[in-house]
């Protein structure tokens, strides 16, 4: 037996007798060791000990806890192991970086975001919170993010609920890996942003240096699962929702999954988070889809009255300012953007999630890149977000025709004005507390664990504060110049006429025709009976027609357009057959060919132009008749 062992057991009889004869409700086995340039101490808890002894290698120390998980320590890097009791008062200091030990029973790596592996965790409060050991389970978790990057991030479930770090009990918490965020600060900087704008359920911050099977693995934000709970998305039981629109978690990405749908309206990807499997009804998604509907038939018919019966507009409107203060262009996929219903309550934005992918990242080098604001004047949804003339102006509509009632530009310009000298100051003087104790030596072992060549800690933090006070000064220009809609009354519609217009594309130039569906602007002024004066191009709408006369989405990336199948009715891009895309220039249409889809001769669809006038929404229906030819030579 070795020395170490011998004076380990011996450390460990002494606090059994010390834990037997005092009654201390707490003490603690810390085990001191020396690597990765710093102090580590791993508290476990005396009462869980049931032996300890080496491995068979005679290189480990291997601490036997009741529920069979076995943790790990090399004999050559404990220092000292010591018993201390666990402190009476904790200092609460949520800003300090915490040590998280995790071993999986395996002895193994992290490689499924399926299948959780068994495992034990140690989790140090160093003294501002109380520690926490404990069996768990751990599987990855994300996207692009457990795909691309060798740093992962992780989803942990405990076995029973349990408050970390001082945040509220629950067994499913997040470690964010945050690796192409350099600062460390993105997703933080957000979170502390909503809870101050009061957006209900924002989640928290807590930074942890991970050791996984005694591997240092780096700087992690441990933070709440999304989900329903009481100490969660605080949603009843019955009657409660939380819905995600996400194209990843939708039914084309996730075709196999039975929790998602396409929205009725707007046909955007969404999944529904709560009801859960558990708690789920073989209707659920259905009526969850039906309920959703109405919210999305308000907005469309901009019947204000009755959205403000349906959503919370102030939450509304603090979201999409604080997705597009941070240029979040996930907005436009959609990609975790959620939304809570509480039963006969109003849908409610929220809670914020992911956003790593905003603040200008350079997605040209989106797997291997860390580069981020390098321009502040990008937009999402644009400067005049009803028109989508943003970077993305594919982005749903669902989030962009509110901007066609007053009242509801006014309260968004009203609201920005309330924060906008503000809403920096706030967020990063939070930030810079975390700062203040990352400096202390985590983020120079982040650094040398994961390296990234050109990029420092410092300098991005510098970068990003830069970014965000231009961004800040750019979105007050930008809010205050948002175009209020024309109040013109409408009380009724005529159909003006058709125009037909003729068309050639080759089937093998797909997306990249050499030609444009050119509308004749004068021919669509005789059909309305008006002078090139009366015609207001801003005041201009554009739909997709079904044959049956009634309009269609655009799921184009145009601000007016549309894909269509075989028959010449609207539909989704992955049944879609020949498309068109009206961007910037209003009388010459983009136009194109699904590749792989469209084999036919040729294909008949119709755009309707829309223009208020006097009382009356005028329309002119363009009929495009696509002939395809093949194109290729023999």
């Amino acid at each position: 037996m070795t020395n170490r062992l011998i004076f380990a057991k011996c450390v460990l009889m002494l606090a059994l007798l010390s834990y037997a004869s005092t009654g201390v409700a707490q003490q603690r086995l810390h085990v001191h060791t020396s690597v990765v340039d710093g102090q580590w101490d791993i508290p476990v808890t005396i009462d869980s000990i049931r032996e300890m002894g080496l491995s068979r290698q005679q290189d480990r120390l291997l601490l036997n806890l009741t529920g069979d998980a076995v943790v790990p320590f090399e004999l050559e890097v404990i220092d000292s192991l010591t018993i201390e009791d666990d402190p009476e008062e904790e200092t609460k200091d949520h800003y300090r970086v915490f040590q998280l030990y995790i071993t999986t029973n395996d002895g193994r790596d992290i490689t499924s975001k399926e299948v959780y592996k068994d495992c034990f965790i140690n989790l140090n409060g160093c003294g501002a919170f109380s520690n926490y050991s404990a069996n768990a389970q751990i599987r990855g978790r994300g996207n692009s993010s457990f795909l691309w990057y060798d740093k992962k991030p992780l989803r942990l479930k405990l076995n029973e609920k349990h408050k970390l770090l001082g945040l509220p009990k629950a067994k499913s918490w997040v470690l964010l890996a945050n690796y192409r965020d350099v600062t460390d600060l993105m997703n933080t900087f957000v979170f502390e942003t909503g809870q101050w704008l009061g957006l209900p359920f924002t989640n928290h911050t807590r930074y942890v240096e991970l050791f996984m099977n005694g591997d240092y693995r780096g700087v992690y934000q441990l933070t709440e699962q999304v989900q329903q709970g009481k100490n969660r998305v605080d949603v009843s039981d019955e009657g409660g929702i939380l819905l995600t629109l996400d194209v990843d978690d939708g039914p084309n990405e996730s075709p196999g999954a039975d929790d998602n749908f396409w929205t009725q309206v707007y046909r955007m990807p969404a999944a529904v988070k709560y009801p859960d499997d558990e708690h789920a009804t073989p209707n659920t998604v259905d009526s969850v889809r039906t309920v959703f509907a109405q919210l999305e038939q308000a907005i469309k018919q901009k019947d204000y009255a009755q959205v403000e019966q349906l959503l919370d507009i102030p939450s509304f409107i603090k979201y999409l300012q604080l997705q597009e203060f941070v240029y979040n262009v996930e907005l436009s996929a959609p990609r975790s953007i959620f939304l809570h219903k509480d039963g006969d309550g109003p849908w409610v934005m929220g809670p914020l999630w992911d956003f790593d992918a905003g603040y200008d990242f350079d997605w040209a080098q989106m797997t291997t890149g860390h580069n981020f604001f390098a321009e502040y004047t990008e937009t999402v949804m644009g400067t005049n977000p009803l028109k989508r003339n943003g970077q993305y102006n594919y982005v749903p509509q669902f989030f962009t025709d509110l901007f066609g009632c007053p009242e509801f530009v006014e309260q968004y310009k009203a609201q920005w004005a309330a924060v906008k000298d503000s809403i920096v100051a706030h967020g990063w003087s939070e930030c810079q507390r975390y700062v203040a104790q990352l400096r202390k030596g985590a983020m120079t072992r982040e650094a040398q664990r994961w390296p990234i060549s050109g990029k420092s800690f410092n300098s991005e933090m510098q970068k990003m504060h830069r970014w965000l006070l231009n961004r800040a000064d750019f979105m007050t220009q930008l809010i205050e110049n948002i175009p209020m809609p024309d109040t013109t009354t409408v009380s009724g519609s005529r159909l003006c006429g058709t125009l037909p217009v003729n068309v050639t594309m080759q089937r093998n130039l797909g997306y990249n025709q050499n030609v444009k569906v050119n509308v004749d602007r004068q021919q669509v002024l005789d059909l309305m009976e008006l002078d090139a004066q009366q015609l207001n191009d801003v005041n201009i709408n554009m739909v997709p027609l079904y044959n049956d006369g009634s309009e269609g989405p655009n799921n184009t990336n145009g601000v007016y357009g549309g894909w269509f199948n075989s028959d010449g009715e609207p539909q989704d891009w992955g049944h879609g057959h020949v498309y068109i895309e009206v961007k910037e220039d209003l009388w010459n249409w983009y136009c194109g060919v699904h590749p792989e889809n469209c084999w036919d001769d040729g294909h008949t669809v119709t755009m309707q132009i829309q223009y208020p006038h006097q009382g009356t929404l005028l329309k002119v229906n363009v009929e495009v008749q696509f002939t395809i030819n093949s194109g290729w030579w023999w």
